[in-house]
């Protein structure tokens, strides 16, 4: 009997983007269930009753939370299957950290760079660009961050490109110009068809953007 997957999903939600990338990657079967975080499903409350958010990953009727333990439980489940974490104990451990690295830095970071302005929004600029030069750093000149093949680093940090189009824009910066190993790198994602598939166009994502940075500012208003 074939494994059940449902991911309960959100098309603009870099997080859940990532579980696409992942079982695409994978090469498995699943069934996309997408949500109305303004008005959540039964389902979605049932199988994540602590945080409420996508994505969840239901296999066998089983749930599992939050997008990177999502995946490492994907690597972990169909590990034959182009594994995303190295096999050497200290390389996933360092993919580990830079996984969290991304998770503690670039949603949080990037939010202030599309949805504020003036010395908030400069502040949080500077930081991102500093974030994003630091990875590409730790990149090198390899491929991916796994080394010749997309890894858990990768595949965390990807989705933040139908980010770049809001970015730049809004923060008023380039980056090509700031970046270029990384927006190299992107491109090269791009390329795989589990990323291609998984990620929306940067324009219907800026559009989202900056639909909801008008709600912000008129919620600020009372």
């Amino acid at each position: 009997m074939a494994d059940e997957l449902i991911l309960l999903d959100l098309w603009s939600s870099p997080f859940a983007m990532r579980v696409r990338i992942a079982l695409r990657e994978k090469g498995l079967d699943f069934e996309s269930i997408e949500e109305d975080l303004s008005n959540k499903s039964p389902l979605l409350l049932k199988m994540n009753p602590v945080h409420k958010q996508v994505p969840v990953l239901i296999h066998d009727e089983k749930p599992v939370c939050e997008s990177t333990i999502i995946l490492q439980y994907i690597d972990e489940v169909w590990r034959d299957k182009a594994p995303l974490l190295p096999s050497d104990p200290y390389e996933r451990a360092r993919a580990r950290f830079w996984a969290d690295y991304i998770d503690k830095k670039i949603y949080s970071t990037g939010r202030l760079v599309w949805a504020t302005t003036g010395e908030i929004q400069a502040a949080a600029k500077k930081d991102l660009i500093d974030c994003f030069k630091l990875l590409e750093m730790v990149l090198g000149d390899k491929p991916y961050f796994g080394g010749k093949t997309l890894g858990l680093v990768d595949v965390g940090l990807i989705p933040f490109y139908s980010w770049f189009y809001a970015l730049e824009t809004c923060g008023e910066f380039s980056l090509i110009d700031e970046c270029p190993k990384l927006v190299s790198w992107a491109k090269r994602c791009l390329q795989k068809e589990s990323v291609s598939k998984s990620l929306p166009d940067q324009y219907k994502i800026y559009d989202h953007l900056m639909d909801l940075k008008k709600k912000f500012q008129a919620q600020q208003k009372f």
